[in-house]
């Protein structure tokens, strides 16, 4: 049969059918631009899953009232804190304890020690220089805020702290320590103890502060 105009119908069924039909070669390639679209997205979220894992512990305690920035000890503050615990025995604490130095320190003086970090990448990486400077067995790290931890066990506590925590830390140390027990602070003194040894100079200094002496200081009228 022909239609108007003489053209064959079954001509104009096939012409009509043409344009709907999209040719092979636009399909392949729109699903291969879908298909690098699901890729760029996962990338993309996979990046922002991994960002947000490994940020927020170090955002976190930034939110806390009080918080304990991670700056790393230098060589001379060990040297110090090594200093204050000459003659000394029993367990010892590193409060905030970073990357780990403190507590490694100790551990290669003889010390039973322990590490407690909010972050638990640093723990880990404390946990893994423990490991490679072969004290793994006499230092021990755990994640865990300070102020949920009791600290009546240890005989020396290292403490590198900000001044915005020192006299909550101090009243928290007071009530919790044996009177044989000496305090090592780093960077900043404690407000209202009086030290009975000062080492170093500028960022350096460290105050080392006996319960004895400060629980003495307190029954004075």
């Amino acid at each position: 049969m022909e239609g108007g105009g003489g053209i064959p119908l079954e001509t104009l069924k096939e012409e009509s059918q043409s344009r709907h039909v999209l040719p092979a070669s636009f399909e392949a390639n729109s699903l291969q631009k879908s298909n690098w679209g699901f890729l760029l997205t996962g990338l993309v979220g996979g990046t922002l899953v991994a960002v947000y894992a490994v940020a927020t512990p170090f955002v976190t305690p930034a939110l806390r009232k009080v918080c304990l920035p991670f700056v790393p000890a230098t060589t001379k503050q060990i040297e110090n804190v090594v200093k204050m615990l000459r003659c000394r025995r029993g367990s010892l604490v590193d409060i905030g304890s970073g990357d780990g130095r403190i507590v490694i320190a100790a551990a290669k003086e003889g010390f039973t020690a322990v590490g407690y970090e909010l972050n638990p990448w640093l723990v880990w990486y404390s946990r893994y220089r423990a490991w490679r400077e072969g004290v793994h067995g006499s230092a021990k790290f755990y994640i865990s805020d300070l102020w949920k931890v009791t600290f009546s066990q240890y005989s020396n506590v290292v403490i590198f702290g900000v001044p915005q925590m020192m006299l909550q830390l101090e009243k928290k140390l007071e009530l919790e320590l044996e009177d044989d027990a000496r305090v090592i602070a780093c960077r900043f003194p404690f407000p209202h103890w009086t030290p009975d040894h000062v080492t170093g100079e500028g960022i350096d200094t460290v105050w080392a502060y006996d319960a004895s002496t400060f629980r003495g200081l307190e029954k004075r009228p």
